[in-house]
């Protein structure tokens, strides 16, 4: 296959394709989810199919078990999938919306329209399900998307495709509005990332490896994020039980995600107070503590942390323990090992908790919860693509609002600038 030519044809299709999806009713692409729900749901045999071909495959490369985990789709896993784009389907559209539109001392009313993207180019890992979830995010917010999933998942990607643009196919909207890159060359992620003339925006999901080789490489802007090194600061002025409660859920409610807390700062105060009741939890959980000198005082028998610890994503049953003199240091430690994604206070300190608003520069800042709250679905977006530690366009969970853009709009009735 000639890469360069190929990529071209899906970037040109899916650059044509963007504007008849842009222009198109939130009712035609409802009913567009709804189809791809269905024909996915009458290809079930065909899916399952692909899939076990793809899970055959992986263990003959000795793929690992959470690996053909993520890659597998079960009866279940497709059932949510037809749920999710059902859910994404009775979501608000934001295409189109005018907000703080005023009038001017000259007459002219000025506001500003959520208008789609354009094409969004879409990398991922292992999981399947991903494909349904980032083309209906994409397909929703009035956008066409070009999504490239793992070389371990093709098959199944290529019967889901197909489903895609029935449905499409089925209420009038071009096929190419969803395309999956049909090759696992690893040179059409190359081009994907550098053909700006074609593609708006690439939305990575996937482990830190990949998400660095697109940020180096790219040509179109990226929304991504790197690390999850997430902090909870368990304040003097703290609620004992409230922030037991908060640092286990944070720590053990699930250890591979990027919102889990990493590591557990406690102010020196109330250190000898809260540390050992919360290492019993830990260890009853199964999580491995490694502390400061401080931290040991306290829980001689836990691991001495490093200096790499600070600034690990663990994605494990393992956390870093760091006692510290205050909110300050705190904030410090945040600022010098933090990834931006989110950290937390406890505190019944009014002005502490709105200090570390402020202050603290992550994507989501929390007072009195557990980081695990930091999820699209939990603030209401219904649905995410992914979270963006970025600062500009889109920063946290990015949903549907976050793959639109805003232009200003101007409404006249003949004025003339004078």
């Amino acid at each position: 296959m000639d890469i360069d030519k190929y990529m071209n044809e899906l970037g040109a299709a899916a650059r044509s394709a963007s504007r008849a999806v842009a222009a198109s009713s939130t009712d035609v692409r409802n009913r567009a989810l709804l189809a791809v729900r269905d024909a996915l749901d009458s290809a079930r045999d065909e899916v399952t199919e692909a899939n076990a071909a793809d899970l055959d495959r992986g263990r003959e490369k000795g793929l690992d078990a959470p690996l053909l985990d993520r890659l597998e789709l079960t009866p279940a896993r497709i059932d949510a999938m037809l749920e999710g784009l059902i859910q994404v389907a009775a979501l608000p559209d934001p295409v189109g919306s005018i907000a703080d539109l005023r009038r001017m001392p000259s007459g002219i009313q000025v506001g500003r329209m959520r208008v789609p993207l354009g094409v969004i180019g879409i990398i991922y890992e292992s999981r399947p399900n991903v494909t349904v979830e980032a083309a209906s995010l994409c397909l929703k917010s009035g956008n066409s998307a070009i999504l490239r999933g793992g070389s371990e998942s093709l098959q199944s990607n290529t019967a889901i495709a197909a489903c895609l643009q029935a449905g499409l196919r089925s209420v009038g909207l071009p096929p190419a509005s969803v395309q999956v890159v049909a090759t696992a060359d690893r040179a059409a992620v190359g081009r994907l990332i550098t053909m700006p003339e074609f593609v708006d925006v690439i939305i990575p999901r996937g482990g830190k490896g990949l998400i660095e080789r697109i940020s180096k490489d790219a040509r179109v802007p990226v929304i991504k994020h790197l690390d999850g090194v997430c902090h909870v600061y368990i304040d003097d002025e703290a609620d004992v039980d409230m922030a037991i409660g908060i640092a286990v859920n944070a720590k053990t409610q699930r250890y591979g995600t990027c919102n889990t807390m990493e590591t557990l700062l406690v102010a020196s105060s109330i250190a000898d107070t809260i540390l050992p009741p919360l290492a019993k939890a830990y260890a009853e959980a199964g999580v491995e503590l490694r502390g400061c000198a401080r931290a040991r005082q306290t829980l001689p028998d836990i691991k001495s942390a490093s200096q790499e610890d600070w600034g690990e994503e663990y994605l494990a049953p393992v956390l870093a323990v760091k006692v510290v003199s205050g909110i300050d240091e705190a904030m410090t430690h945040i600022e010098t090992y933090g990834s931006q994604h989110t950290d937390a206070i406890v505190t019944r300190d009014h002005a502490r908790a709105m200090r570390f608003l402020r202050e603290v520069d992550s994507s989501s800042v929390i007072v009195n919860a557990s980081t695990r709250f930091a999820d699209g679905f939990e603030y209401g977006l219904g649905a995410e693509i992914g979270i963006s530690t970025d600062k500009l366009h889109a920063r946290g969970p990015v949903g549907l609002e976050g793959l639109t853009s805003e232009k200003f709009v101007v409404l006249g009735e003949g004025q003339l600038r004078t």
